[in-house]
């Protein structure tokens, strides 16, 4: 978990350095983070193995920041930024997260309007303060009203990409300690609950159940509030235990005995609709549901409760995987034995959407390919940014044919098929960022909205279906256009979308960035109506990222698809049939 607080860390000072007008610090600051997040060792342990010199291996760590890192590692801080937090206003690092605000803005409303914190920045745009301010202006000041709102929506859940890395840290701390003190707990029964486990895309609290006979649990409690990370314990008791981890978040435990496991699993899961019906379910079949058991209503004798199958059985319903549970049909499908069977990690073959350090990426392409080899794909896509997104240094078409080059020269020293794609801009009147002539000759060209997202509704429907009627376009890219916690998805009339996507054999993907999870859940449930095909891509800008298909799999779950519903589990015999250019 240090490998977290480090990042912080230097995302906290890079903020700090931009607001003072620093001009590269935060750039290097920026980038040790995010190699430091990725990082896949804990880099603690890195330290204690090799030292400073270990440190300065790893990617975009000199030896400036490892003295950074290893201070923090001895004594839990860096003398250095506490300085230069204490020469910054507190709430500069929260500001700069709110969108449309920059270092350079937030310097102006502190200097001009004394707006040092989100709360001073409330109070002066409901004053219309800000409309008066060079610079600003009134539809400023609507934007960033609806940025805040966004932002205090998001940071009051968890979002899943946070969540479900710090609940595989947590759960994995607290097996290593209850197995060093005892034996006689199964330490696989130690799973997280709730919206997590439905991989909701926010959640709230952490909540994570055990397993364990009376006089065991008190050991299970005594491991868990003992925690390395733990900064505070609300609550310990023999059931139940409520901490808050150093870096602000609340997580719960409880533990429960054998006969009770799989009844309080299911309960704590949810959702809470799903679980009011379960129980309606439960009470039309003479029984009593609760989170200790399923019993019979007249006896008391429990039936059913040390798994969720049981229950589940039990109530003549196939077992309901968590994803699904959010009370939409699925117990009446249940019922008649018809739910879907789910798509899963292992059916996925490969991976459609990804960037190099040829745009955006801040891997080799030699390195992405040699890490998709490794997670056992058949095939993979390389779609960096044409050549419009500047900002993302975009591909010109000279550029984009060395690409190609580099890519027949690689193709020969690997056993895995390399697509030659790219991540083609939708411009604003529809049409696609390279002329037709190149987008000929790639085997995958994925398409998507960059800019323009303030577009009235018609408008941007009418541009995104003019790209769909393209025939070069394959694959509608993060359709909604959504950055969680920052961006509204844009307004658009998606049953057009879908209607016209279908009729042209387009694929729609589902983004599995942590920040984009787009299609969400509820527009994959329609999309699929339309008999549409989908695409689970990971949208990596680095090695790491192509781990991060878990959180894209997980909405299509809960969107109800199957194995047959998405091209990359397809042989790529098979995905030469959808992309037709595969032929050639």
């Amino acid at each position: 978990m240090k490998n977290r607080e480090i990042a912080e860390l230097f995302y906290e000072a890079a903020d700090i350095l931009e607001y003072q007008q620093v001009e590269w610090k935060p750039r290097a600051y920026r980038k040790a983070a995010q190699m430091i997040e990725n990082l896949g060792e804990d880099i603690e342990k890195i330290y204690a193995r090799e030292g400073k010199a270990g440190l300065t291996k790893i990617p975009g760590i000199g030896e400036s920041i490892a003295d950074h890192i290893s201070e923090y590692l001895e004594t839990n801080k860096v003398e250095k930024f506490e300085k230069l937090k204490e020469k910054a206003p507190s709430g500069t690092a929260e500001l700069m997260e709110i969108r449309g605000l920059g270092a350079k803005k937030i310097k102006k409303l502190s200097d001009t309007l004394g707006v040092r914190t989100l709360s001073d920045l409330k109070n002066a745009i409901i004053a219309h303060r800000l409309k008066r301010l060079e610079g600003f202006g009134e539809k400023s000041e609507k934007n960033l009203a609806r940025a805040i709102e966004q932002y205090e929506k998001s940071h009051a859940r968890l979002a899943l990409g946070k969540a479900l890395p710090l609940a595989d840290e947590v759960i994995s701390a607290l097996k290593a300690q209850c197995e060093s003190r005892t034996s006689k707990i199964d330490l696989s029964k130690i799973i997280y609950t709730g919206s997590l486990r439905r991989l909701k895309e926010t959640i709230g609290d952490i909540d994570i159940l055990a397993e364990a006979e009376k006089e065991e649990a008190l050991k299970v409690m005594d491991c868990f509030v003992s925690l390395p990370d733990v900064e505070q314990v609300i609550l310990k008791g023999s059931t139940k235990s409520s901490v808050i981890l150093r870096e602000g978040t609340a997580i719960d435990l409880r533990v429960v005995p054998p006969e009770s496991y799989g009844a309080a699993l299911q309960y704590f899961t949810g959702s809470k609709e799903h679980n009011i019906e379960l129980r309606n379910v439960a009470i039309k079949n003479g029984y009593k549901l609760s989170e200790y058991g399923l019993y019979l209503k007249e006896s008391g004798k429990q039936i059913a409760g040390s798994s969720e199958a049981e229950i589940y059985e039990r109530l003549g319903l196939a077992y309901i995987p968590p994803e699904l549970r959010e009370n939409r049909g699925e117990i009446k499908a249940a019922a008649r034995n018809a739910l879907p069977k789910l798509v899963e990690a292992g059916d996925l073959r490969g991976d459609l959407h990804m960037h190099t350090e040829y745009s955006e990426g801040k891997d080799s392409l030699k390195t992405m390919i040699e890490k998709a080899e490794t997670l056992g794909y058949e095939y993979i896509a390389v779609t960096d940014h044409s050549r419009s997104q500047k900002i993302a240094n975009g591909l010109e078409v000279e550029k984009l044919k060395a690409q190609w080059k580099e890519i027949d020269k690689l193709s020969k020293q690997f056993r895995i098929k390399i697509l030659k794609g790219s991540e083609v801009d939708i411009l604003k009147d529809g049409s696609l960022d390279y002329p037709a002539g190149i987008l000929k000759e790639l085997d995958v060209v994925v398409g998507a909205v960059h800019s323009g997202f303030a577009f009235p509704e018609r408008r941007m429907t009418e541009r995104i279906v003019t790209a769909l009627e393209n025939k070069y376009l394959d694959i509608l890219a993060h359709p909604s256009g959504r950055l969680l916690g920052k961006r509204e998805a844009y307004a658009v009339n998606f049953e057009k979308v879908f209607e016209v996507a279908a009729a042209n054999g387009k694929v729609i993907e589902i983004n599995s960035q942590p920040s984009r999870l787009d299609l969400n859940d509820d527009l994959i449930l329609r999309a699929k109506t339309f008999g549409l095909k989908f695409c689970i891509s990971t949208d990596s800008h680095t090695v790491s990222d192509l781990t991060s298909m878990r959180y894209g799999l997980g909405q299509a779950r809960r969107g109800w698809l199957e194995k047959e519903d998405v091209v990359n589990t397809y042989p790529y015999s098979r995905l030469k049939q959808v992309f037709k250019k595969l032929n050639a």
